[in-house]
């Protein structure tokens, strides 16, 4: 693999990326899950209720991120994890948006929630994207195409 700035691999630096959305997903998912009354008002839930289903949030952002884990030990070798990745985080992404679009005005709390996961995994799909573009095989000898 070729090196670039830094003294870095290509490889390397697209660990780095997908471990960082990585990382910031496993904290959101333990933060749901160990301290769920904290987040429940954030999503108009109330009560044992509430508290059960953010827990459930956080367990369910744990599962979805098992593609990220692949990922992570060679994501050439283990091109299709990382292709699921950016699939789910696109998917979260635009189905986070719809909801917020669909969501009447006086649901302010709610829409501040949903534009920080908007934001959120907006980043993550940058940041995934660009690890799937320093792992890509090289399949021309174009000038033009990153080596």
């Amino acid at each position: 693999m070729r090196r670039i700035s830094f003294g870095l691999t290509r490889l390397t630096i697209a660990r780095v990326l997908i471990g960082a959305v990585l990382v910031m997903n496993v904290q959101s998912a333990l933060a749901f899950f160990l301290n769920p009354a904290r987040y429940a008002p954030a999503y108009e839930l109330v009560g044992v209720p509430g508290e059960a289903a953010i827990r459930g949030y956080g367990v369910l952002f744990l599962m979805w991120n098992v593609p990220y884990w692949v990922a992570l030990l060679h994501p050439q070798q283990h091109r299709t994890s990382l292709y699921e990745a950016v699939a789910m985080q696109t998917i979260g992404l635009i189905g986070e948006s719809f909801i917020l679009w669909g969501l009447p005005e006086e649901h302010a709390t709610l829409q501040i929630s949903l534009t920080r996961f908007i934001l959120f995994d907006g980043g993550g799909l940058a940041a995934l994207l660009w690890a799937t573009l320093l792992t890509r095989k090289k399949t021309s000898t174009h000038p033009g195409f990153l080596p």
